[in-house]
């Protein structure tokens, strides 16, 4: 999974936003507050070139076992990244709510969008929430 996110240079949180283009820095910036804000024990910290908020145990595709975020946040090359790892009642967070998260693309655990008018923030502060109070990927 590490190969897939677009690669920086950053070595923790202030790095990784000071080196974001300023187009996308200031929805970041207001993403990154809404998360912690929503999500209060899900620490911020640096993980896998984005954003991550809080942490659980998870078997990756190398069948390493690995700490990977709760929640995390992450500017792609032609969209932003939100990504949910939580479920609810088996279902991914993310795929339950689509409809109610405005004009975004969902996948399994990932919300992408090109602009922040497109996201349903109440939806979107919700599905935070909901992932902090039940994270990780096992029902």
């Amino acid at each position: 999974m590490t190969n897939m996110f677009k690669p920086t240079k950053a070595r923790n949180v202030k790095e990784y936003i000071d080196a974001l283009p300023p187009e996308r820095k200031d929805t970041i910036l207001f993403l990154h507050t809404l998360i912690q804000k929503q999500s209060p024990k899900l620490k911020a910290h640096f993980a896998y070139n984005m954003l991550g908020y809080g942490k659980f145990r998870y078997v990756n595709y190398k069948k390493e076992t690995i700490d990977w975020p709760v929640v995390a946040l992450a500017s792609q090359k032609h969209h932003i990244s939100i990504y949910i790892c939580a479920l609810e009642k088996g279902k991914y967070l993310a795929e339950k709510y689509k409809k109610q998260l405005g004009k975004v693309s969902v996948g399994k655990s990932c919300i992408r969008f090109k602009k922040l008018a497109d996201v349903n923030l109440p939806a979107l502060k919700e599905v935070i929430k909901k992932a902090a109070k039940n994270p990780g990927l096992t029902p």
